[in-house]
């Protein structure tokens, strides 16, 4: 660019030896032939000019093609069974309704289910994510673990019974799937790595058989280990103190856990969890799963035969962090049982 200038900047110069070519006093220097050429060549330097812009369209025209093509890759591992590279985190919620529970309810609502499994011991009661449009569904091991018969309820209304497909119980994770579902609405897995104390986040789950309950909170710690059974036999939910078992810092909560039992690092949150919540979301404020609900508090009845203002949750949520999940994705999806 900076050669092209100085290009054209000499041309009035042999402009104004025009007179001096046209017989002006000085005779003795003829004007330098070199230069009659030069005007023939004058749109050469204005054509690389040209090129700039030329050039910059085309490398924009590429660059665009190439996010395209990244952003529909990222929706594409998200939802092909298969694939395990995590998803980038995106704004799931409408503009009109960003940072409102009211608006992650909205746009999260329908990619949550509500499990009901049929075991020896009885019926577990859970809830689940959709991660792809027909039927894909992660929820707890302990939802389903040992069940006859798995149906499941859709945020719309509609009972599909399902199967399972793979399970990691060293994780508390399940994968089933539905027969028969499709169009149904894939959740948005976003980055727990991401996530932070203080952090605004709601939960959505079957508490009790209560189909979509919305409740909401913050992230009140990280990293926490909790301590759940893996064993049959030991998998309701529902503990004697009305929440599921778990051990935190070597003490048991809510019931026994058994002799068979993992730990694993946990989100932990003041949102409301009470059972029927195990298996469901925990949601940032863009519309994005950061966690996958697996335990909770719920203290012992201080009142004997009831007390039923002792019982609930009290603010003591646990929640699997959704990197984990990502990460097990592709061995649920191979049929592993373990």
């Amino acid at each position: 660019m900076t050669e092209t200038f100085r290009h054209s900047g000499e041309y009035p110069q042999q402009q104004s030896s025009a007179p001096v070519h046209h017989g002006g006093t000085q005779g003795g220097f003829p004007p330098p032939p070199a230069y009659a050429p030069e005007a023939p060549h004058g749109p050469a330097p204005r054509r690389r000019r040209a090129k700039g812009p030329v050039a910059l369209l085309a490398a924009v025209a590429i660059a665009a093609a190439a996010v395209g093509g990244g952003t529909a890759y990222a929706v594409q591992t998200l939802t092909e069974p298969g694939t395990t590279t995590s998803a980038t985190s995106t704004v799931a919620v409408p503009t009109s309704k960003k940072g409102t529970v009211s608006g992650v309810a909205e746009a999260v609502g329908p990619s949550i289910v509500e499990i009901g499994a049929d075991t020896a011991r009885g019926k577990s009661t859970g809830s689940g994510v959709i991660t792809t449009s027909d039927g894909e569904i992660v929820t707890n091991n302990h939802v389903i673990a040992g069940a006859t018969s798995i149906k499941v309820r859709t945020n719309d209304g509609k009972t599909y019974d399902a199967e399972v497909v793979g399970t990691d119980s060293k994780k508390d994770l399940a994968l089933i799937r539905l027969k028969g579902a499709s169009g149904l609405k894939p959740a948005t897995l976003g980055d727990s790595d991401q996530v932070k104390v203080g952090d605004e986040v709601v939960a959505i789950g079957s508490p009790e058989g209560l189909t979509g309950t919305v409740t909401s909170g913050i992230i009140s710690a990280l990293d926490r280990d909790v301590t759940v059974s893996t064993g049959e036999g030991q998998q309701q939910p529902q503990g004697p103190q009305g929440g599921w078992p778990f051990e935190f810092g070597g003490q048991e909560f809510n019931g026994d856990t058994g002799s068979s039992k993992t730990t694993y690092k946990a989100l932990q949150t003041d949102a409301s969890l009470n059972p029927g919540n195990s298996g469901g979301a925990l949601i940032d404020m863009n519309g994005n799963i950061i966690g996958i609900n697996s335990a909770m508090y719920a203290p012992s009845s201080s009142a004997q035969g009831g007390g039923d203002a002792a019982s609930g949750s009290v603010g003591l949520g646990f929640a699997i962090p959704i990197n984990t999940v990502k990460d097990d994705l592709g061995k649920l999806r191979s049929g592993s049982q373990s």
